[in-house]
């Protein structure tokens, strides 16, 4: 395959396995089997980018696989497609994670009305709009697939959701509408200056943009960074503007829950490597306090809320905006460590909230209730659905050994050399990360069985006994994982694993590119190299 054409083929993929899928509304096998192939075609197409992405080349060149097309001239457009290691790894993270995601949706009942071939045929749509946001190297491109990937997210919620899904959903749609109205600004604004500034005229070529940055005069600049900032910091979210994740997380099907906060979320943190840092370098050195502060607040803030949630989705949704506090620490503090951290963070919070987020979707298929209150003792019923929800949530908290430990200790490395206050504040977020996750494991998992986890009396020898019935009297319908949901959860465990004592492969692909990033901010590294 020509190199300059994989990054289309990439996004073209699961665009078109969408409309394939999408009228096999009678026959929900084959919709699913479908959007499937798809996905794992997607899935060897993506490692056949990641071999062909050379780290060496990647000093010397900011993108490649590069695909460009005139789009409309008259505007200075162009469909222009390239990554560099931090895209190339966010794609790779897609890739990984649809096809689990389709595995573990395989069974889910549906609300009425609704068909398999709609939910499977969003999730594609929602995984080619995401390979364009990550892909796009035209500003102008970015914006419209940063706008388009909110459609079928808010069908997926709107249509597929809970009981509140219509309001999760337009409030989701809402917020992130409008940030995106104010980041069109900015992006007209940098086509304005272009304009003034660049021979050729206006453009909306990120290569010409940065290159002219550092002449644009830190007023104008603050003035694009916030358009910029505030539709990021809605969509990462940071506090304040993180209200719509719970209800959109909590509402949300569990297959569209893991890629709203695996991977949808990860377009604000990689917006602010791409677009903030280096095309608005002056101001973001300026506002860097502001981030770090909001940083820092949401750490606590969210790991506090997490602890008070009866919610298992809100649970795992506020324990995600804990964990973006950790990424823009990272972002915002300068250094190549904390930038590859942060990048590192973000590919394993995918993984590890993902793996979350999909074990909880097992136990409320079991138990019919999204709250902790009505479990108890249930890893007496299901010992491995047990183990392997400890298993994520101490991957959640960074227990060494796990990826996340990997990621968080490079932020926190990173930061401190030159932001030591927020470093520390934010260090202290780890305490109650591991109050939050062994909190509700334990009431989840641990002491007598009660609530929905016990059933309807049946009789059968070696029965889990109801409050009111004798052992031995009472069954309970619960049962451990199948060998489909092992599947499913094997992979996840695999790579948290290989990347918590191995994460050398990825950091090599990251670090050209976090490298040239510190150079186009033009500050000093304080801690003097990458990581390894």
């Amino acid at each position: 395959m020509n190199h300059n054409l994989l990054l289309l083929v990439l996004f073209l993929v699961p665009l078109v396995g969408s409309l394939v899928v999408a009228p096999l509304k009678a026959n929900a096998s084959a919709a699913k089997a479908t959007a499937l192939v798809f996905a794992l075609v997607e899935l060897v197409l993506t490692a056949v980018a990641w071999f062909s992405y050379s780290v060496s080349a990647a000093a010397n060149t900011r993108f490649q696989l590069v695909f460009d097309v005139p789009w409309i001239p008259a505007f200075g457009t162009r469909i222009t497609l390239g990554v560099d290691g931090i895209a190339l790894v966010m794609i790779a993270l897609i890739a990984v994670l649809v096809p689990i995601v389709m595995g573990s949706s395989w069974a889910d009942k549906l609300p009425e009305g609704r068909t398999a071939a709609g939910f499977y045929a969003l999730l594609l749509a929602t995984q080619a709009t995401l390979i364009g946001v990550f892909a796009a190297t035209d500003v102008f491109l970015f914006y419209v697939f940063f706008e388009a990937m909110l459609i079928p997210m808010y069908f997926l919620i709107g249509r597929f959701g809970g009981p509140k899904r219509q309001y999760a959903a337009v409030k989701f749609f809402l917020y992130s509408l409008l940030g995106g109205l104010i980041m069109l600004g900015s992006v007209i604004g940098l086509y304005v200056v272009s304009a003034d500034r660049l021979p050729e005229g206006g453009t909306f070529s990120w290569t010409a943009l940065q290159h002219m940055a550092a002449s644009v005069p830190e007023s104008v600049q603050i003035w694009l960074f916030l358009g910029f900032f505030v539709a990021f910091a809605i969509k990462a979210p940071l506090v304040p503007l993180h209200t719509w994740l719970p209800d959109a997380g909590a509402e949300a099907p569990i297959g569209a829950g893991v890629l709203l906060v695996g991977v949808l979320d990860k377009v604000a943190t990689f917006g602010f490597l791409r677009y903030c840092l280096p095309l608005f370098p002056a101001a973001s050195k300026t506002l860097a306090p502001l981030v770090l502060v909001l940083s820092v607040i949401g750490i606590i803030y969210a790991a506090l809320l997490a602890v008070g949630q009866n919610d298992m989705k809100r649970f795992v949704s506020y324990t995600s905006i804990a964990h973006f506090g950790y990424i823009a620490l990272g972002i915002f503090a300068f250094s190549t460590q904390a930038f590859a951290g942060s990048v590192l963070y973000m590919v394993n919070h995918g993984i590890t909230t993902g793996m979350l987020f999909i074990v909880v979707g097992m136990l409320i298929a079991r138990g019919n209730s999204r709250l902790i209150s009505d479990y108890g003792g249930v890893a007496k019923l299901t010992p491995l659905l047990g183990g392997l929800f400890l298993f994520a949530g101490l991957a959640s908290l960074a227990l060494p050994g796990t990826n996340s430990f990997v990621s968080e200790f490079l932020v926190l490395i990173g930061s401190f050399p030159r932001e030591p206050v927020f470093t520390i504040i934010g260090t202290v977020g780890i305490i109650f990360a591991a109050l939050y996750v062994l909190w509700v494991y334990q009431r989840l998992f641990q002491g007598p069985v009660r609530g929905n986890a016990v059933m309807a009396s049946v009789t059968g020898p070696g029965s889990v006994a109801a409050p009111d019935k004798p052992a031995g009297q009472a069954k309970s319908t619960f049962t451990d994982l199948s060998k489909r949901e092992v599947g499913i959860l094997v992979p996840l465990v695999v790579l948290v694993l290989a990347l918590g004592f191995f994460p050398g492969p990825v950091l090599n692909v990251i670090n050209p590119s976090v490298t040239a990033t510190m150079q186009e901010v033009g500050l000093p590294d304080p801690v003097g190299g990458v990581a390894k």
